[in-house]
């Protein structure tokens, strides 16, 4: 009986020992009472943050684009020679806002001649014409001047009117865009992928067709 007693004590010794050398895990973002050293908190806790910021930078560069029947931008319009046109001004006629990337390349020559070309027809349609990119107003001149176009160019070097618009931006250089704008100021239609040898005839057919 006292051997078997005095197994019983060295064994429950034992376990006591076992209990008091394990130290509780510390919760993520504690603070060790041995060391003062905070735990760094786990892969899993920072991930929403991360995930947060990655869906508002993705936010940013692809901005919900407009679409028929929104109201159309309050902006005010600064042409490359000085002047200043409010868009809400011109309630009660139809405008063509068009965004193109970088005067005098390829593709924004050829959207730039075929409005130039059809202009007969665009301004008997009673139709005004605002291009839009983010060179400066020396740059549109030399432009204008080259290619003789007969509707003014919006500077818009900081990307606020594209922004406006929905427009993206991408190194600089403004997306391919164009609204027309309704005489009630409500967006009519919206181009978010614009074919620059069609485009002058699309935008009269949707003039026709309204």
């Amino acid at each position: 009986m006292k051997r078997h007693l005095a197994s019983m004590t060295l064994v429950c010794g034992a376990l006591a020992l076992a209990a008091c050398g394990s130290e509780p895990t510390a919760p993520a973002g504690a603070t060790s009472a041995r060391s003062g050293a905070s735990v760094r908190p786990t892969a899993a806790a920072t991930a929403p943050a991360t995930a947060t910021a990655t869906s508002a930078a993705s936010t940013s560069d692809h901005p919900t684009p407009l679409a028929a029947g929104d109201a159309a931008p309050d902006v005010t319009l600064a042409l490359h020679d000085g002047s200043k046109v409010a868009l809400s001004s011109l309630r009660g006629k139809r405008v063509l806002v068009y965004f193109y990337p970088k005067d005098d390349t390829p593709g924004c020559r050829i959207e730039a001649q075929g409005l130039r070309d059809k202009w007969p027809d665009v301004q008997a349609a009673g139709l005004v014409v605002y291009g839009v990119s983010t060179q400066d107003a020396a740059s549109h001149q030399a432009f204008i001047d080259k290619e003789t176009l007969p509707f003014p160019l919006v500077v818009d070097v900081d990307g606020a009117i594209a922004r406006a618009f929905h427009v993206p931006v991408k190194n600089g250089f403004a997306a391919r865009q164009s609204f027309l704008v309704g005489a009630d100021g409500k967006l009519e239609k919206v181009w978010l992928e614009v074919a620059p040898p069609e485009h002058a005839a699309q935008v009269l057919a949707a003039i026709k067709g309204g």
